[in-house]
């Protein structure tokens, strides 16, 4: 056993808004070597501290944002923000990442994580440089823009400052406001945003002058050049640092998703507008998150139209979806320009997207009428009418003051059947994946912890045939290949690992087993960690992750009933090629998938043999006490 805990920052720090205070406490070894980090401290805090029960906007939630052990050193993609909570929009644990700078800038302040609990008084920032830590009045910058919060204070506490913000839609309690960065990289989904405006926090500052102190400095360097190497002989990395996530979004239309018109998944009117050849025309400068190399974010110039003169963040594939092929809207600098209003708002592009088409949908068969919408006329492909509707959702203003709870509280509100309309799992909208289209990635919509969730379990297997490819219209062996992948990318981001990077990685060795080799090899290095040599440790890290995150839920009351998917996605065929004729045949698919993971079949629910050979015993005895384990 190392002596010490290299590479990590060594420090845990617990602001408590409602009494005022800043604690600084040990990042205790055994959380580091059972858990790794980032999304792993998430799970294990908000489990170890969070009551079942507790109001998601009440100052008894939690809010963990916690980094990798490799975040802040050379290591390529390990550098993002892994925020967990209990989420007001689906009433269950939550995991948000987002990239950019602010990760590494707290790691160099000398945090693994920070947690945030309590409420404050009145409007608030948290002002950290290294080992100072001050709560600052927020109320001058309470109602301001993501873009003009950054701007002042930075201004008050230092330019080199990076920052997590909220917008005015986060202040307003949208139940699908998110989280950005300085720099616009968004722990976008679940509502993290308003959890933050309950507890009156705008801003954390932050400022660091330190370096992680890495255990095996040579060994770890070796490393970091295989993996430079490896990304620069990968077949997809042209591709992601060229146009980003954009890259795919024609060739994913026409493998069946980026759904359209509601996940109706209909042909697209004007499609020829997603060719990679027509997005890189926009492209004026290609921007990465603090050590990467794959630079996969764009800033994109638009010349022409009513919003001529923009330079922002490039819509990456899933805000091209929700703000074009679900909506039917494929005006490109529409799409742009919702883009940038839901980042200065605060407001998850996915959801703001998803929940405008489900009202667009509604308008569409008379469910809602312009005596509801407020005059507006919520035809599909409307990119302006689009653009108002995000900023009415931000500002909770008219229609927007439903819309802002998210489709399925909004279809409560409206009655008259339009909870039929809403494409949901766990009360998290879809994103831009049609599960009729890849049954191992629908399953994984079903029973991802978060809800629909696209990166909870990525299937590479079926979307992109790599590093092998699976027939995704299959049934049989899905509930395997869904387990795999789940505790494959639970363990990534137990590790810190950007999703897309790994994509890259695997890629360029052909080979998942490989990459986590590698990964085991450069954790040790950096941590001096013996467990995390063996690369079977760390699949054992990430099904350790995922089955916590699952009794999470439980002893929320979740069980089978929630893994769920609409209607539309179980019973109507799918209308176009490849998936013509496809239906989602959830039942079947979850049997095997339980019986995979050790769980009850019935209930969904971890047993309590699963949950001990996992080392989580303490979990199944909390289960067992409250009634729940299966």
């Amino acid at each position: 056993m190392a002596s010490k805990l290299h590479s990590y920052a060594g420090k845990i720090l617990r602001i408590d808004l409602t009494h005022k205070t800043a604690t600084k406490v040990d990042t205790p070894y055994e959380l580091a070597r059972d858990f790794v980090g980032a999304r792993g401290f998430g799970a294990k805090i908000l489990w170890d501290e969070l009551k079942p029960g507790a109001d998601p906007l009440g100052p008894e939630n939690k809010m963990v944002l916690s980094f990798s052990p490799l975040t802040g050193t050379s290591a390529q993609s390990f550098h993002k923000i892994y925020a967990m909570f209990k989420s007001p929009l689906t009433g269950g644990y939550f995991r948000s990442t987002g990239g950019g700078f602010f990760a590494a800038e707290v790691k160099f302040a000398g945090y693994d994580a920070i947690v945030i609990e309590g409420r404050a008084e009145k409007p608030t920032y948290v002002w950290i440089y290294d080992n100072t830590v001050e709560l600052r009045d927020a109320s001058h910058v309470w109602g301001s823009t993501v873009d003009a919060t950054v701007e002042m204070l930075k201004e008050e506490t230092d330019r080199d400052a990076r920052m997590l913000t909220i917008g005015p839609a986060g202040e307003r309690l949208v139940r699908i406001a998110c989280l950005v960065t300085d720099d616009y990289r968004t722990p976008g989904r679940g509502g993290g945003g308003a959890v933050l405006g309950s507890k009156n926090l705008k801003a954390v500052v932050v400022r660091g002058t330190k370096r992680p102190e890495l255990f095996n400095p040579e060994f770890f360097n070796e490393l970091v050049k295989e993996q430079v190497e490896v990304y620069k002989k990968s077949p997809l990395f042209e591709a992601f640092h060229s146009l980003g996530t954009n890259s795919i979004v024609y060739q994913f239309y026409t493998l069946g998703h980026h759904p359209t018109y509601n996940f109706k998944n209909t042909e697209l009117e004007n499609v020829e507008v997603w060719r990679p050849e027509v997005l890189e025309k926009y492209v004026v400068k290609h921007v990465g998150c603090f050590g990467c190399m794959i630079k996969c974010g764009k800033r994109w110039k638009l010349t022409k139209g009513p919003y001529a003169g923009l330079i922002h963040d490039f819509p990456e594939y899933e805000s091209h979806w929700s703000f074009g092929s679900t909506t039917g809207v494929t005006n490109l600098e529409a799409i742009a320009y919702a883009n940038m209003l839901a980042d200065k708002y605060g407001v998850d592009t996915i959801s703001a997207g998803a929940t405008i088409a489900f009202a667009m949908e509604l308008y569409e068969k008379g469910i809602i009428t312009e005596k509801e919408t407020d005059g507006l006329r919520l035809r599909w492909g409307d990119g302006d009418v689009m653009v108002e509707l995000i900023r009415k959702i931000a500002l909770r203003e008219g229609i927007g003051n439903v819309l802002a709870e998210g489709t399925v509280r909004a279809a409560e509100v409206i009655g008259r059947g339009a909870e039929k309309f809403a494409m949901h799992s766990k009360r998290l909208e879809l994103p831009a994946y049609d599960p009729r289209a890849a049954k191992a990635h629908g399953l994984s919509y079903a029973t991802s912890n978060i809800g629909g969730s696209h990166m909870i379990g990525w299937n590479k297997y079926e979307i992109l045939g790599m590093p092998e490819r699976v027939d995704p219209l299959a049934v049989e062996g899905k509930g395997l290949l869904n387990k795999k992948v789940q505790d494959q990318i639970a363990a990534f981001e137990a590790a810190g690992w950007c999703a897309f990077a790994e994509l890259v990685q695997t890629a360029g060795y052909e080979s998942v087993e490989k990459t986590m080799e590698w990964l085991g090899k450069i954790l040790y290095a950096a941590t001096g960690v013996e467990e995390f040599k063996d690369s079977n440790y760390l699949w054992l890290v990430g099904e350790r992750v995922y089955n916590l995150e699952r009794a999470f839920n439980v002893r929320e009351g979740f069980t089978r009933k929630e893994d769920w998917l609409p209607e539309r996605i179980q019973k109507v065929p799918f209308p176009r090629t490849p998936a013509k004729g496809q239906v989602f045949e959830l039942d079947k698919l979850l049997d095997d998938y339980y019986t995979v993971r050790g769980w009850d079949v019935k209930t969904g629910i971890p047993t309590r043999k699963r949950l001990e050979d996992l080392g989580l015993s303490y979990v199944a005895d909390e289960l067992q006490e409250a009634g729940k384990l299966a």
